[in-house]
């Protein structure tokens, strides 16, 4: 299943979008993250799941755009660190 999290307005789309199916509730783009946006939860809507899956905290979910803001690609730097953990590549950004 994918979840999103964000939103779209006049400026762009700002997405994270995490395959749950891919998540294998590892935790490292849960520790890298310099902004705290990530989280693992129960995934109560899989009762067969019994490992945690990555999600945005509640408290990030209508701030993406200014919460992951520090860590957009730039000439540096071209993955984002969540996305570079992400062995099994569960995590996209619309940026």
């Amino acid at each position: 299943m994918l979840a999103n999290y964000g939103y779209k307005d006049g400026s762009g789309d700002f997405f994270i979008t995490i395959d749950t199916d891919k998540c294998n509730g590892c935790g490292k783009c849960v520790a890298i993250c310099p902004a705290r946006v990530l989280g693992l939860i129960t995934d109560e809507s899989d009762p067969f799941r019994d490992i945690p899956v990555v999600a945005v905290t509640e408290e990030h979910r209508r701030k993406i755009k200014y919460s992951c803001a520090p860590c957009k690609p730039t000439v540096g730097r071209k993955t984002l660190p969540c996305i570079y953990a992400c062995q099994p590549n569960a995590i996209k950004h619309s940026w």
